[in-house]
Protein backbone atom coordinates (compact mmCIF):
# COMPACT_ATOMS: atom_id res chain seq x y z
CA UNK A 1 0.00 0.00 0.00
CA UNK A 2 1.51 3.63 -1.51
CA UNK A 3 1.22 6.32 1.38
CA UNK A 4 -1.54 7.50 -1.67
CA UNK A 5 -3.35 4.38 -0.57
CA UNK A 6 -3.91 5.06 3.29
CA UNK A 7 -7.59 6.37 4.35
CA UNK A 8 -8.25 9.01 7.56
CA UNK A 9 -11.33 8.68 9.15
CA UNK A 10 -12.04 11.81 10.85
CA UNK A 11 -14.70 11.60 13.29
CA UNK A 12 -16.70 15.15 14.25
CA UNK A 13 -19.36 15.45 16.95
CA UNK A 14 -23.17 16.54 16.38
CA UNK A 15 -23.81 18.67 19.68
CA UNK A 16 -24.09 22.07 18.70
CA UNK A 17 -25.13 23.54 22.49
CA UNK A 18 -28.62 23.30 24.43
CA UNK A 19 -30.51 27.13 24.23
CA UNK A 20 -31.30 25.92 28.24
CA UNK A 21 -27.58 26.16 29.33
CA UNK A 22 -25.06 28.81 29.57
CA UNK A 23 -23.30 26.87 26.53
CA UNK A 24 -26.21 27.74 23.77
CA UNK A 25 -23.98 27.64 20.72
CA UNK A 26 -20.99 25.30 20.17
CA UNK A 27 -19.71 22.81 17.77
CA UNK A 28 -16.32 22.08 16.20
CA UNK A 29 -13.61 24.39 15.99
CA UNK A 30 -13.46 24.96 12.20
CA UNK A 31 -9.24 25.62 12.68
CA UNK A 32 -9.49 22.38 13.95
CA UNK A 33 -11.22 20.50 11.38
CA UNK A 34 -9.64 22.56 8.16
CA UNK A 35 -6.49 22.82 8.64
CA UNK A 36 -5.47 19.01 9.20
CA UNK A 37 -8.41 18.01 6.78
CA UNK A 38 -6.78 20.35 3.80
CA UNK A 39 -3.27 18.95 4.97
CA UNK A 40 -4.61 15.34 4.65
CA UNK A 41 -6.87 16.33 1.45
CA UNK A 42 -3.37 18.01 -0.59
CA UNK A 43 -0.80 15.03 0.50
CA UNK A 44 -3.75 12.90 -1.41
CA UNK A 45 -5.14 10.63 1.08
CA UNK A 46 -8.56 9.53 0.85
CA UNK A 47 -10.46 10.99 4.04
CA UNK A 48 -14.19 9.99 5.36
CA UNK A 49 -15.57 12.28 7.68
CA UNK A 50 -18.35 11.00 10.16
CA UNK A 51 -20.37 11.78 13.00
CA UNK A 52 -22.31 9.80 15.15
CA UNK A 53 -25.48 10.39 14.00
CA UNK A 54 -24.44 12.01 10.47
CA UNK A 55 -25.65 14.79 8.33
CA UNK A 56 -24.88 18.21 10.68
CA UNK A 57 -21.34 18.73 12.51
CA UNK A 58 -21.90 22.18 13.85
CA UNK A 59 -19.43 24.81 13.70
CA UNK A 60 -18.95 26.90 16.38
CA UNK A 61 -19.73 30.46 15.22
CA UNK A 62 -17.30 31.72 17.35
CA UNK A 63 -14.47 29.96 15.20
CA UNK A 64 -16.26 31.57 12.00
CA UNK A 65 -14.60 34.28 11.46
CA UNK A 66 -13.68 37.20 7.89
CA UNK A 67 -9.19 36.71 9.08
CA UNK A 68 -10.18 32.89 8.34
CA UNK A 69 -8.30 31.68 5.08
CA UNK A 70 -10.76 31.33 2.50
CA UNK A 71 -9.95 27.82 1.75
CA UNK A 72 -11.59 27.14 4.83
CA UNK A 73 -14.98 28.26 3.42
CA UNK A 74 -15.75 24.62 1.85
CA UNK A 75 -14.70 22.86 5.15
CA UNK A 76 -17.51 24.63 6.91
CA UNK A 77 -19.74 22.54 3.81
CA UNK A 78 -18.19 19.55 4.09
CA UNK A 79 -19.54 19.56 7.94
CA UNK A 80 -23.06 19.86 6.63
CA UNK A 81 -23.30 16.41 5.74
CA UNK A 82 -21.12 14.01 7.37
CA UNK A 83 -21.88 10.40 7.31
CA UNK A 84 -23.24 8.42 10.09
CA UNK A 85 -20.72 6.65 11.94
CA UNK A 86 -22.28 3.37 12.37
CA UNK A 87 -21.79 2.98 8.49
CA UNK A 88 -18.14 2.67 8.33
CA UNK A 89 -16.09 -0.10 7.97
CA UNK A 90 -13.76 1.62 10.59
CA UNK A 91 -11.36 -1.52 10.23
CA UNK A 92 -10.57 0.04 7.02
CA UNK A 93 -8.79 2.85 7.78
CA UNK A 94 -5.54 3.64 8.73
CA UNK A 95 -5.84 6.74 10.57
CA UNK A 96 -8.44 8.15 13.50
CA UNK A 97 -8.72 11.88 13.86
CA UNK A 98 -10.60 13.81 16.15
CA UNK A 99 -11.09 17.47 15.81
CA UNK A 100 -12.09 19.87 18.72
CA UNK A 101 -14.49 22.32 20.06
CA UNK A 102 -16.21 22.20 22.63
CA UNK A 103 -19.20 19.43 21.26
CA UNK A 104 -17.34 16.57 21.56
CA UNK A 105 -17.22 16.63 25.48
CA UNK A 106 -21.04 16.26 25.51
CA UNK A 107 -21.22 13.25 22.56
CA UNK A 108 -17.99 11.82 21.81
CA UNK A 109 -16.84 11.59 25.25
CA UNK A 110 -19.49 9.32 26.07
CA UNK A 111 -20.38 7.00 22.71
CA UNK A 112 -19.61 3.34 22.75
CA UNK A 113 -19.21 2.87 19.59
CA UNK A 114 -16.58 5.35 18.83
CA UNK A 115 -15.16 4.11 21.77
CA UNK A 116 -14.57 0.58 20.01
CA UNK A 117 -13.04 1.98 17.45
CA UNK A 118 -10.24 3.88 19.44
CA UNK A 119 -9.65 0.38 21.12
CA UNK A 120 -9.31 -1.48 17.59
CA UNK A 121 -7.25 1.14 15.97
CA UNK A 122 -4.92 0.92 19.60
CA UNK A 123 -4.55 -2.88 19.41
CA UNK A 124 -4.14 -2.97 15.70
CA UNK A 125 -1.62 -0.41 15.87
CA UNK A 126 -3.56 2.15 13.84
CA UNK A 127 -2.62 5.93 13.88
CA UNK A 128 -4.82 7.53 17.03
CA UNK A 129 -5.22 11.36 16.77
CA UNK A 130 -6.87 14.09 18.42
CA UNK A 131 -6.82 18.04 18.95
CA UNK A 132 -7.72 20.65 21.99
CA UNK A 133 -10.92 18.94 23.43
CA UNK A 134 -11.06 15.75 20.71
CA UNK A 135 -9.29 13.98 22.87
CA UNK A 136 -12.65 13.38 25.06
CA UNK A 137 -13.45 11.07 22.45
CA UNK A 138 -10.54 8.94 23.73
CA UNK A 139 -11.70 8.89 27.40
CA UNK A 140 -13.65 6.07 27.39
CA UNK A 141 -11.38 3.26 26.01
CA UNK A 142 -9.23 0.68 27.41
CA UNK A 143 -6.97 -2.15 26.84
CA UNK A 144 -7.44 -5.32 26.79
CA UNK A 145 -6.31 -5.52 29.99
CA UNK A 146 -8.94 -2.98 31.36
CA UNK A 147 -6.89 -0.25 31.78
CA UNK A 148 -7.35 2.93 30.09
CA UNK A 149 -5.44 3.34 26.82
CA UNK A 150 -4.11 6.90 27.98
CA UNK A 151 -2.56 5.23 31.08
CA UNK A 152 1.04 6.31 30.88
CA UNK A 153 0.62 7.96 27.47
CA UNK A 154 2.37 11.39 27.07
CA UNK A 155 -1.04 13.07 26.36
CA UNK A 156 -2.20 16.68 25.88
CA UNK A 157 -5.39 18.50 25.36
CA UNK A 158 -7.42 21.99 25.99
CA UNK A 159 -5.83 22.60 29.38
CA UNK A 160 -7.67 23.71 32.56
CA UNK A 161 -5.86 26.96 32.43
CA UNK A 162 -7.19 27.79 28.68
CA UNK A 163 -10.71 26.52 29.97
CA UNK A 164 -10.69 29.01 32.94
CA UNK A 165 -9.77 31.66 30.57
CA UNK A 166 -12.28 31.57 27.77
CA UNK A 167 -14.87 30.74 31.28
CA UNK A 168 -16.25 27.83 30.31
CA UNK A 169 -14.62 25.60 32.89
CA UNK A 170 -18.34 25.50 35.02
CA UNK A 171 -20.23 25.05 31.36
CA UNK A 172 -18.47 21.80 30.31
CA UNK A 173 -19.58 18.68 31.91
CA UNK A 174 -15.87 17.53 33.30
CA UNK A 175 -12.61 19.28 32.84
CA UNK A 176 -10.90 17.36 29.98
CA UNK A 177 -7.38 17.95 31.34
CA UNK A 178 -8.33 16.72 34.71
CA UNK A 179 -9.98 13.33 33.60
CA UNK A 180 -6.95 12.48 31.27
CA UNK A 181 -4.62 12.74 34.35
CA UNK A 182 -7.32 11.34 36.52
CA UNK A 183 -6.87 7.97 33.86
CA UNK A 184 -3.65 8.23 34.24
CA UNK A 185 -1.62 9.55 31.37
CA UNK A 186 1.57 11.57 31.87
CA UNK A 187 -0.43 14.97 30.76
CA UNK A 188 1.96 17.84 29.28
CA UNK A 189 1.00 20.89 28.13
CA UNK A 190 2.30 24.22 27.08
CA UNK A 191 1.54 28.10 27.79
CA UNK A 192 -2.09 28.96 26.89
CA UNK A 193 -2.30 29.09 22.74
CA UNK A 194 1.15 27.87 22.63
CA UNK A 195 1.44 25.56 19.88
CA UNK A 196 2.00 22.00 21.29
CA UNK A 197 2.00 18.12 20.80
CA UNK A 198 2.30 15.18 22.07
CA UNK A 199 3.81 11.77 20.16
CA UNK A 200 3.99 8.59 21.46
CA UNK A 201 3.87 4.88 20.97
CA UNK A 202 6.06 5.62 18.05
CA UNK A 203 4.04 8.01 16.33
CA UNK A 204 0.72 5.84 16.91
CA UNK A 205 -0.86 8.32 19.60
CA UNK A 206 -0.95 11.88 18.45
CA UNK A 207 -2.54 14.75 20.72
CA UNK A 208 -2.81 18.54 20.49
CA UNK A 209 -3.40 20.97 23.19
CA UNK A 210 -5.45 24.06 21.37
CA UNK A 211 -6.36 25.30 17.85
CA UNK A 212 -2.74 26.71 17.61
CA UNK A 213 -2.08 23.09 17.38
CA UNK A 214 -3.79 21.75 14.29
CA UNK A 215 -1.13 22.38 11.56
CA UNK A 216 1.85 20.38 13.54
CA UNK A 217 -0.60 17.33 14.79
CA UNK A 218 -1.40 16.90 10.88
CA UNK A 219 2.38 17.10 9.78
CA UNK A 220 3.36 14.27 12.95
CA UNK A 221 0.37 12.54 11.09
CA UNK A 222 1.65 12.24 8.02
CA UNK A 223 4.79 11.75 9.10
CA UNK A 224 4.20 8.98 10.95
CA UNK A 225 2.64 7.55 8.10
CA UNK A 226 5.32 7.38 5.62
Amino acid sequence: MTDKNKKILIVTTNYGGDKNSNLKETGVWLEEFAVPYLVFKDTGYDITIASPLGGLSPVDEKSMSCSNPEEWDPCIKILRDTTRLSEIDYKDYDVLFIPGGHGPMFDLAKDELLKEIVEYFYEHEKIISAVCHGPAGLILAKTKDGESILKDKKVTCFTNKEEHIVKLDEEVPFLLETKIRELGARFEDAAPWAEHVCVCMEGRLITGQNPQSALLLAEKVVESLS
